[in-house]
């Protein structure tokens, strides 16, 4: 098994790599799926969740109010780190048993773990990874996507990304940088000589 921890800030082009990535035969593990995944009903997070935030985070129909949530712990760090706290040990149990049945299935595989929080969340601390990826975008350009893309106001946009760490600290643990400020071609070409260097090494 080949672990790429591959991660950027929002609205950086991420999943764009990840797929990419995917295309070319890695198995693509997206922790944003995951952390919908152990909110669903039914699941222990979301119990601790409403215990923690309040009725009012839980829809009509059972499921985690998304919007609701976000509002609360995007304008408060102290909220924010709660949430984390519930939810990032639940991702790393669920992360964990899908890299160990792709690596049971094919011990070559190479596994693109993509993390948006990979600092935040510590799971370098969690995961030994054989390479960290870094997809960069400066922050102009992710502003605008977050406008244009999902709708969010420039205020909106701005909360979400200083919820993040800097691009400093992201940058300094990578160990390839791939950026996506220019053309999609030009990301695929980053994407696809990367995918030819792990492909070697797995």
């Amino acid at each position: 098994m080949y672990l790429i921890g591959l991660t950027g800030g929002i609205a950086s082009g991420k999943s764009v790599v990840a797929s990419r990535l995917a295309e070319h035969g890695a198995v693509h593990i997206d922790a944003d799926a995951l952390a919908r995944e152990v909110v669903e009903p039914g699941q222990p997070a979301l119990a601790e969740i409403e215990k923690h935030f309040g009725s009012d985070m839980i829809g009509a129909d059972g499921h985690l109010d998304r919007a609701a949530l976000a509002s609360v712990i995007f304008a408060d760090p102290e909220r924010r780190a709660v949430l984390n706290a519930i939810t990032h040990p639940a991702v790393k149990e669920r992360a964990r048993e899908l890299m160990d049945a792709a690596a049971a299935e094919n011990p070559h595989a190479v596994i693109v773990y993509d993390v948006p929080l990979l600092i935040e969340a510590r799971v370098d601390a969690e995961h030994e990874f054989d390479l960290i990826v870094v997809v960069n975008a400066n922050t102009q350009t992710r502003l605008a996507r977050l406008m244009e893309l999902r709708g969010l106001s420039r205020a909106e946009a701005v909360h979400r990304l200083n919820s993040q760490v800097s691009d400093t600290e992201r940058l300094a643990i990578a160990d390839v940088v791939i950026d996506n400020n220019g053309s999609l071609e030009e990301t695929f070409r980053q994407a696809d000589a990367l995918w030819e260097s792990v492909s070697r090494a797995a």
